[in-house]
């Protein structure tokens, strides 16, 4: 009697790790964030970069536009995008919000003041927590919302040329 139920809970066993190495092998490995565009970013709880105020909904509810780029003064690729954002603050209906990813407050400072601050506003992100809301899973990336939080465009990597174009497209409509 003992001898069955080892031997049937062994099958179910085995079982169940077949069942899971199957729907493990079915699923999609990818992760893909397109299909944010379209949805409504909820839930903003930014860190102010100089003081301890909160970033919240209503903060970003007052632009017509708003470009969330998340970097860091460590990231090489962070460094090519940044004349484009330099270029994008000079858009009337357009908002930058910088948001420092896992980095050193000092060394930050130091990439803004060598590089310019093109940020309307500055929030930090120390621990990469709160990126993880946004869908954020490397930087840099930028995130395009309009004044009902809705996410128009989402830009994995640097923003290039053509980003640049299509993001002064899209806010002077």
């Amino acid at each position: 009697m003992q001898k069955k139920i080892i031997k049937s809970s062994i099958i179910l066993f085995l079982i169940f790790i077949i069942g899971v190495f199957f729907v493990g092998l079915n699923k999609n490995s990818i992760y893909d964030t397109k299909n944010l565009v379209g949805q409504k970013i909820t839930k903003i709880q930014l860190e102010r970069f100089n003081d301890k105020r909160i970033i919240t909904e209503d903060d970003l509810k007052k632009n017509n536009f708003t470009l969330i780029n998340f970097w860091a003064s460590w990231c090489a690729p962070c460094r090519d995008e940044h004349p484009i954002l330099i270029k994008l603050n000079d858009e009337k209906n357009l908002k930058l919000l910088g948001v420092n990813f896992k980095d050193k407050k000092s060394n930050a400072l130091e990439f803004l003041k060598d590089l310019g601050d093109p940020y309307d506003d500055l929030a930090r992100d120390e621990l990469g927590k709160q990126s993880i809301n946004f869908g954020i899973y490397g930087i840099p990336e930028s995130i395009l919302i309009n004044k009902n939080l809705v996410i128009i465009k989402k830009f994995i990597g640097p923003i290039s040329k053509n980003d640049y174009d299509d993001i002064k497209n899209i806010v002077r409509q």
